[in-house]
């Protein structure tokens, strides 16, 4: 069979400035939430051809986005291969600290540890990417630390491993939030 080349060159202007990092909130949500997924485009093989979603996430009723503040210079979005050809997938993980240790931080560690969530992070382009996916069960888990001493610092650290086809994929849809709906296809 003759499958047709997907292969495209990836060039970089010398000077483009590439920003790190992601910005101070994140959305999140729990899969049983969510009515229908936006799709990656494919094909005829069945192979990814671009990273961007296609349509919007679909809420059940009166569901919302829900956000965490973090601390942009201590958290961080990162993805690897994992697996064996033909069947290799991304491990994107998501590591994102809360500055807060309090009650209110204390019961989300409790729902977020055990259940399955999918995250939408902002990088600082301007671009949302997507943690999480339809097709495998997303690991949350969190650790708090109360510091130490007076110079110490307090943290609510949740880390996040989520297998998916392509590196957090890209979403320009609509994020219905709790304080209004977000269009992230206004990104850079």
């Amino acid at each position: 069979m003759q499958c047709p080349n997907l292969q495209k060159s990836l060039g970089w202007c010398q000077g483009t400035p590439e920003l790190p990092g992601m910005k101070r909130r994140l959305y999140y949500i729990s899969k049983g939430y969510i009515v229908k997924w936006p799709t990656l485009p494919r094909d005829a093989q069945g192979r990814i051809t671009s990273a961007i979603y296609e349509g919007d996430f679909v809420l059940a009723a009166d569901a919302k986005w829900k956000y965490i503040d973090v601390l942009p210079d201590k958290s961080q979005l990162t993805s690897e291969a994992q697996g064996e050809v033909p069947s290799q997938t991304q491990l994107n993980k998501l590591t994102a600290v809360h500055p807060a240790v309090g009650a209110e931080a204390s019961a989300a560690a409790a729902y977020i540890n055990n259940n399955d969530n999918v995250y939408i992070v902002e990088d600082m382009k301007g671009n949302y990417r997507v943690v999480g996916c339809d097709k495998w069960e997303s690991k949350s888990t969190v650790a708090q630390d109360l510091g130490q001493g007076p110079t110490g610092t307090t943290s609510t650290t949740i880390t996040v491993e989520a297998t998916d086809e392509c590196p957090a994929p890209f979403y320009r849809g609509t994020i219905e939030t709790e304080e209004g709906d977000i269009d992230a296809s206004e990104t850079t």
